[in-house]
């Protein structure tokens, strides 16, 4: 049991004025707060479904909106090769031509620009961004020169390329829905339009340099002088380029001051369409060498079997299902002074119901504080599974009784099955969670299965809140609540309360699963209850901020967390140094992932 409660009189009575709406909510597309040390707090609506800061101009809140794609990027195959310095050198020379029509393409489009911009400082703006991008020629110039061959001309323009800079150009030329042809825009204000999107169409290419010139920056190391595109790195990653990626979305921002919603709605789908076609075109690189990411790039089905295992309170949702399954016990509780009818089951009022949630989850809390203190070894020892193990057993017998005060005290008598699963459908869900789930099983080339291991008291509610989001297709090992015509008696069929009881499951599922196939499995977790599964799959990832229980007894244990991608980029380095790509469960290593967008480009890529 994970109880939570919060202090605000209906933290999500907004649950059942949307049901009115039928709206479901996601989280916004940035990566969750780090979590609160009380796990018991309930985010704030505010907190939960805001937008972007009002500060931030329209360039950055598109950056941020379509963050997922940047992460596409970041984790291709090319990207990841080219990283680590094994990117094979025909690969890179290809890339090179193409990047050249690429340049050539952004040289024209911004003279078009030029032209149209009616303000003289946007003018000499546009003139500028314009000069740098003739010096990333010579730049590439100069690549050619190195190698001795003529790539550019070596090189056909591939499809990928063909498409961004037709679509740049007719952008550039005024060829944009919803907008006069260029001939025949009758004022200065009205060309400015292009100039405008065309700044929309361009923005999200140099945006996405500048953000892989610093990832890949960061992981060369003080001394690594034989990094063989150590050029290309500091190129992006310099001042200057940096400076030009941010000249680009003040020049958007100021283009678009005058726009209006409509206008501005444009230039939003050219932003998102010039972001997929960069995807494109890194994935359209001819790469014959194997990488480590996307799992799904070397995935063969009737060889392989791809296991998907995840934790659900807190790590697919925003709000923990046992502060919801208390709201809706409140919120349908009888008033003080209200008669029941003899033929239902006896319920508190809302009144003692909150009383006793609110006794109950600050025992919780306290006693489990006082539960994770007294397993924790008194200084770091080195990594050892199975004294984790017998640890976290101490932990899984507090969740017990836990549960059973919960339980005795009758709080979750009289919840109406309909509402539990209204309240499913409307839960809030992490940003990209959905998709991922939904990609996984609309792959007919993927030979894969999804598990849902979760504390939650109603599996119900997990059912609702994944089928209303089109993920029917995956298994849910959860508790159940005991129903007597559609409403419940306050009794929990017992099935998953504890870190021993969801390590026990995961061992059963790879046990029925068989070996017919190379079975490959990967958890997502957040909290001190998924620690064993965590460590016992071959890849564990440990996402967003997780809490801090979690991080003080995997380090006191000796466990180590290690960022996703900087894992990735050394690990695609051993690949090509000779090392076998083999990942294995109890290392005593966690990976972490900002957000389940970062799981989606690592594990299925685009």
């Amino acid at each position: 049991m994970r109880l939570l409660f919060s202090s605000s009189p209906n933290p999500i009575k907004t649950l059942f004025h949307l049901a009115r709406s039928h709206h479901r909510v996601y989280s916004s597309p940035p990566p969750p707060p780090r979590r609160s040390s009380n796990p018991m707090a309930i985010p704030s609506k505010s907190a939960v479904a805001a937008g972007f800061p009002s500060e931030e101009g329209l360039a950055r809140k598109f950056w941020l909106e379509f963050r997922r794609e940047s992460l596409l990027s970041l984790y291709s195959p090319f990207a990841l090769c080219l990283a680590s310095g094994t990117l094979k050198i025909d690969t890179f020379r290809h890339y090179i031509a193409q990047d050249v029509h690429f340049l050539k393409a952004f040289a024209q489009a911004y003279e078009l620009a030029e032209d149209c911009a009616d303000d003289d400082d946007a003018k000499l703006a546009i003139s500028k961004l314009r000069k740098s991008v003739l010096d990333e020629l010579k730049m590439h110039d100069s690549f050619v020169k190195e190698w001795s061959s003529d790539i550019v001309k070596e090189s056909t323009v591939n499809s990928a390329t063909v498409k961004y800079t037709e679509f740049l150009l007719a952008t550039a030329s005024g060829k944009v829905e919803g907008l006069k042809a260029a001939g025949k825009l009758a004022t200065p204000f009205e060309k400015t339009k292009i100039a405008a999107y065309t700044l929309g169409a361009m923005t999200p290419c140099m945006a996405l340099y500048a953000y892989l010139g610093k990832e890949f920056k960061a992981l060369l190391g003080p001394n690594e002088r034989d990094h063989p595109y150590k050029k290309w790195i500091e190129n992006y990653s310099s001042e200057g380029f940096q400076a030009s990626s941010l000249q680009t979305e003040d020049l958007l921002d100021k283009l678009s001051v005058s726009l209006t919603g409509e206008e501005l709605d444009i230039i939003e789908k050219l932003y998102h369409q010039a972001m997929k076609l960069e995807i494109e075109f890194f994935y359209a690189q001819p790469l014959t060498q194997p990488t480590v990411a996307p799992l799904t790039r070397e995935h063969d089905p009737a060889q392989d079997r791809l296991m998907i295992f995840s934790d659900f309170d807190l790590t697919c949702t925003v709000v923990d299902s046992s502060a919801i399954l208390a709201e809706i016990a409140i919120l349908r509780a009888p008033k003080s002074d209200q008669n029941q009818p003899e033929s239902q089951i006896a319920r508190m009022s809302s009144p003692e119901l909150r009383s006793t949630w609110s006794l109950l989850s600050g025992q919780y809390t306290e006693e489990y504080e006082q539960c994770i203190e007294s397993i924790l070894p008194s200084e770091k020892v080195e990594f050892n599974y199975e004294a984790l193990h017998k640890a976290l057993e101490q932990l899984s017998d507090f969740e017990k009784k836990a549960n059973s005060r919960v339980i005795e005290s009758g709080v979750l008598k009289g919840l109406n099955l309909e509402d539990i699963k209204r309240a499913g459908e409307l839960l809030i869900l992490q940003s990209g969670c959905i998709d991922f789930f939904q990609k996984i099983i609309k792959n007919e080339n993927l030979n894969a299965n999804i598990h849902v291991l979760s504390y939650c008291w109603c599996a119900d509610l997990i059912r609702a809140a994944f089928s209303s989001g089109g993920v029917d297709d995956l298994t849910i090992h959860a508790n159940e609540f005991s129903f007597e015509e559609s409403v419940s008696t306050g009794e929990i069929v017992r099935k998953v309360e504890s870190p021993i009881d969801k390590i026990q499951a995961f061992n059963d599922i790879l046990q029925d699963c068989g070996n017919d196939r190379k079975n490959l499995t990967v958890y997502i977790g957040d909290s001190v209850g998924d620690l064993l599964c965590l460590l016992k799959a071959d890849i564990g990832i440990v996402i967003g901020g997780s809490s801090t229980s979690l991080r003080r007894v995997a380090r006191r244990y000796g466990i180590s967390f290690v960022p996703l991608y900087p894992a990735l980029v050394k690990k695609q380095k051993e690949y090509a140094e000779g090392s076998p790509c083999i990942w294995k469960g109890q290392s005593g290593i966690l990976y972490t992932a900002s957000s389940w967008d970062d799981i989606h480009a690592f594990v299925l890529g685009w």
